[in-house]
């Protein structure tokens, strides 16, 4: 983009204020923006009775990303903009479309709204690429073994690995043990055994329904070692395993976590009131995140990962206490932005809400 580009989008944009120039040019069509992105849908398909598999083309505006982040996806949900975080599938070497797969979870609203209504031709907001859950090195200076695991959706980002590894002719040890419910359960099993096909690629199942045990020690010999590098994705018991098994062995390990904390105070410690100024709502603090308990009042504050990674759901701390979920430090300093889904109330808190 050049400077006069961006000089006249700027003069543009405070001409337009408060309006932003894209909230008036997807009046016209919803794929013309100047500075956000978007994807339109181009292809969905429901492999399991629980994931929904959909492609986008995104606008000019993205850039790419490297094999292992993620993308904020946004979908308009009763007319509320709604926004998590979903890794793509694609190669990063993939100049086109852009693959997600998506597990619909009990709780999970968008997720849920992606599996159950997702069609050809609507459009998503996104993200540039952020995480830094990526390969080390670069193409044609790689570890020479590379482990890889990954439970239920975590597939997602080890499968973007896997792709771009095959996509640089990559010429080292590459194994992949994934584990998830029942081989009817696994959104990508055709492809995983075509790529297993490959000489220097393996690939092992763990069915969790049929008996199969979490990982351990045994499951590292399936992979015949530890490799030069791990690189794990899953939920929080599978991640908590391999740390330690990686830990002992003395081997490098990148984890990309995808389930939030979760958080409650214990029962009779959870005091005091939370209040909403903007919306005019108080309800008693019941030790939760702001996040959750905000949306349990009827609000619908924008958000992203719900981890703290993306600093989609920031809002102001007008007064009260606050406590990290994930460090335990508090804060109490007034009017500071927080990050409402790892910012749980100690006492009376009000939030610019």
């Amino acid at each position: 983009m050049s400077r006069f580009t961006r000089f006249a989008g700027n003069v543009i944009e405070a001409v337009l204020t408060p309006h932003a120039v894209d909230r008036y040019l997807e009046l016209v069509d919803p794929m013309v923006t100047w500075t956000e992105i978007r994807g339109r849908v181009t292809a969905v398909s429901r492999r399991t009775d629980r994931t929904v598999t959909f492609s986008v083309t995104p606008t000019r505006q993205f850039e790419g990303f490297q094999a292992g982040q993620f993308i904020q996806v946004s979908a308009v949900i009763d007319g509320v903009r709604q926004t998590r975080c979903f890794s793509p599938a694609s190669s990063q070497h993939h100049d086109g479309d852009l693959e997600f797969t998506v597990t619909a979870d009990a709780d999970g609203h968008v997720s849920k709204h992606l599996r159950e209504n997702l069609a050809v031709g609507d459009v998503l907001g996104l993200t540039p690429a952020g995480g830094t859950f990526v390969l080390p090195g670069t193409p044609g200076d790689r570890p020479a073994s590379i482990r890889l695991i990954s439970g239920g959706s975590g597939i997602t980002p080890v499968l973007s690995i896997l792709r771009t590894l095959i996509d640089e002719n990559y010429d080292g040890e590459v194994a992949l043990l994934h584990f998830c419910r029942d081989s009817a359960d696994n959104p990508y099993r055709a492809e995983l055994e075509r790529l297993a096909r490959f000489g220097n690629v393996s690939v092992t199942y763990v069915y969790t329904r049929a008996g199969g045990r979490h990982l351990g020690a045994e499951h590292i010999g399936q992979l015949e070692g530890y490799g030069d590098v791990g690189l794990a994705c899953g939920p929080a018991s599978l991640l908590d395993a391999a740390k330690q098994l990686y830990t002992d062995a003395g081997v490098d390990l990148r984890v990309e976590e995808f389930t939030p904390p979760v958080v409650s105070a214990p029962s009779g410690e959870a005091t005091g009131t939370l209040r909403f100024t903007e919306a005019g709502t108080e309800v008693d603090n019941d030790g939760r995140t702001i996040l959750d308990q905000a949306e349990s009042s009827g609000l619908f504050p924008e958000s992203g990962c719900r981890m703290g990674i993306c600093f989609s759901c920031t809002a102001v701390r007008k007064s009260g206490c606050t406590t990290n979920v994930l460090t335990g430090e508090t804060d109490t300093e007034p009017d500071q932005h927080i990050q409402l889904c790892i910012s749980a109330p100690v006492g009376d808190v009000e939030i610019a809400l």
